[in-house]
């Protein structure tokens, strides 16, 4: 993390922190700037392949599920939607997310990402445009192997929560999730052995919320891609 800023509020969400923990230091985008216009970024995205792409199989017991990384244009650069869980829900209660859920039977990622966000927030499929996707990765409370979609709207959608899954949404620049005193990153360790065993964590610290877990995971890997810089390979993580 970069020094001499202090960091944002954030929010309420309870970060269960292990007793083992360093920062990570200064993120792996500092040395570098970017245009976050939203052509811009359509243009980086638009450019990723599957070889950049971590790639394993879902785990045995493993549920696929499809988010929706939706980009859209604003005052500051681009946009991304983002939404907080309802603490109705049975997991990841009152924390940041993308819209998304479950894959059906029968259904493709793409899809199931659009009706999910469809039955969310009300962003009607036939305005979003699929452009890529990021590393899938793998939560450990849920048993879910999620695959973030990468899209964009011309201009932002009047929303529509749905009370029972979302009681939050907010559109975040992606300018603003670089500031010094919003970003920063740690190494977990849960084991206590080895330095081997340690995890990169990360989090946004906004005025009012924290965005951490598998939503800032995607995250990190969304601005390491619009930053040409390396990103970690979480796909096991």
């Amino acid at each position: 993390m970069s020094t001499g800023s202090p960091r944002r509020a954030g929010g309420a969400q309870k970060i269960p922190t292990p007793t083992m923990r360093r920062s990570g230091g200064a993120p792996a985008w500092s040395d570098h700037t970017v245009d976050f216009t939203l052509d811009a970024i359509v243009e980086k995205i638009q450019q990723l392949s599957v070889a950049d792409r971590s790639r394993t199989a879902p785990r045995e017991n493993e549920k696929i599920s499809a988010v929706l990384a939706l980009l859209a244009p604003g005052e500051h650069g681009a946009e991304i939607l983002l939404t907080r869980r309802s603490t109705k829900l049975s997991n990841h209660q009152g924390e940041i997310s993308f819209p998304g859920g479950r894959v059906d039977e029968g259904e493709s990622i793409v899809n199931a990402a659009l009706r999910e966000t469809h039955e969310e927030v009300g962003v009607h499929p036939q305005l979003v445009t699929v452009h890529s996707e990021l590393s899938p990765l793998s939560t450990f409370v849920s048993r879910s192997y999620i695959v973030p979609i990468l899209a964009t709207v011309h201009e932002k959608p009047e929303l529509s929560m749905s009370s029972y899954e979302v009681d939050r949404t907010m559109w975040v620049p992606l300018a603003e999730l670089v500031r010094d005193d919003t970003f920063s990153w740690e190494w977990w360790n849960f084991d206590r052995v080895k330095f081997s065993d340690d995890r990169p964590m990360f989090f946004f610290h906004l005025d009012d919320e924290t965005i951490w877990g598998a939503t800032a995971r995607i995250l990190h890997e969304l601005l390491c891609v619009i930053h040409g810089v390396k990103h970690f390979d979480l796909t096991n993580w």
